[in-house]
């Protein structure tokens, strides 16, 4: 069953993303990950916290690639990376 996993993203330095993007698309397709949504511009429509600067939207085949991925010894300096310019609240949930 596919899984997914949600990152809501308060972004105040966008200075990382490009030593970020390519290493971690490497590893996304390693792990069969692709990414289905990012966008800059949400709206929320029900609700009342803070809509996140960038919501992005990663599909894998299976929760154990969702997790393998983020938990990927290669993938644990990108995160450091990210966090130097941005917060995440990161969700995984499986499909139906």
């Amino acid at each position: 069953m596919a899984a997914y996993i949600l990152f809501e993203t308060e972004e105040w330095d966008s200075s990382w993303r490009e030593a970020y993007g390519p290493p971690t698309r490497a590893l996304l397709e390693k792990y069969g990950g692709k990414v289905i949504a990012a966008s800059r511009k949400g709206e929320r429509i029900e609700g009342e916290a803070k809509v996140p600067t960038v919501i992005i939207l990663i599909e894998f085949p299976d929760t154990e690639a969702a997790k393998a991925w983020h938990t990927d010894p290669d993938y644990q300096p990108l995160i450091e990376l990210r966090l130097t310019g941005s917060k995440a609240e990161t969700l995984l949930f499986e499909g139906v």
